[in-house]
């Protein structure tokens, strides 16, 4: 994701002051036609409540009202510690007809989801390999390096988010917003993919062995390799995933490896 700040984009957004009974809707509308007229793009974070507050002039309980719609409406991703952030609404509805489908027929969903990984991720590294930007050659290495640190201290959701930001590195370097939009929209799966198999013996250190291959790769700028150690990579996915269909359901302390 970008990192610019909403009120870093201050000099091109110029919003009005509300002030009728239903503020959240009219800052909701504000907020959309900004996004719609591409002034705010997928990845900007917004600032603080209580900046936006006192630029409305409204409320902070107005300006959580319309967060909260805008949120619903796929708008808007919130992360915890990390702020809110515009979002692509296609990948939100992708998201939900996902998750949806997981949830009918979990174990199936699973190998499913695996499967469709190997289908995408590859040609994501192949592609990446030759055009990534050394900004993300860097958050790729410093997710690594957070991974390693997390099986140390046995902190299975600080490896599940840099594992996240490793494979959401690559998507972003294929310099393709569609493929970036559609990995996106797998995220929550592939969250609750990686916290189910990290109680898979060795799996976090499998996981590494094969983020490690991949990031020589891309640091090499060689796409066949890149392709052939993310498919190694998620060859071993696919193996923990089915070990971790015959486990009892992870709970939230269990590790997680992908």
């Amino acid at each position: 994701m970008k990192t610019e700040a909403l009120h870093s984009l201050a000099p091109k957004l110029a919003y009005r002051a509300v002030r009728t009974s239903r503020l959240y809707e009219q800052i909701v509308e504000q907020v959309e036609e900004s996004i719609l007229k591409g002034q705010l793009k997928p990845g900007d974070q917004l600032p603080p409540e209580r900046d936006l507050a006192q630029r409305f002039g409204v409320s902070r309980t107005a300006v959580r009202e319309a967060v909260r719609a805008l949120r619903e409406k796929g708008l808007l991703e919130a992360h915890t510690g990390r702020g809110t952030f515009v979002t692509n609404g296609t990948s939100q509805a992708i998201r939900q007809s996902l998750d949806l489908i997981i949830k009918i027929s979990r174990q199936e969903g699973t190998l499913h989801l695996a499967e469709l990984r190997r289908i995408l991720e590859p040609e994501i590294a192949a592609l990446a390999a030759p055009r990534i930007e050394e900004q993300l050659v860097t958050s790729m290495r410093e997710a690594v390096a957070n991974m390693d640190r997390s099986i140390r201290a046995h902190d299975p959701e600080g490896y599940i988010e840099s594992d996240l930001d490793f494979h959401l590195a690559l998507a972003e370097a294929a310099g393709n917003p569609l493929i970036l939009a559609l990995i996106d929209s797998i995220v929550a799966l592939l969250r609750d993919q990686r916290s189910r198999i990290f109680m898979v013996d060795g799996g976090p250190e499998r996981g590494q062995f094969h983020h490690k291959r991949i990031l020589k790769a891309i640091e090499a700028r060689d796409a066949g390799e890149a392709r052939a150690a993310m498919l190694a990579h998620l060859e071993q996915v696919r193996q923990d995933s089915s070990t971790s269909l015959t486990r009892a359901p992870a709970k939230s302390t269990s590790k997680a490896t992908g």
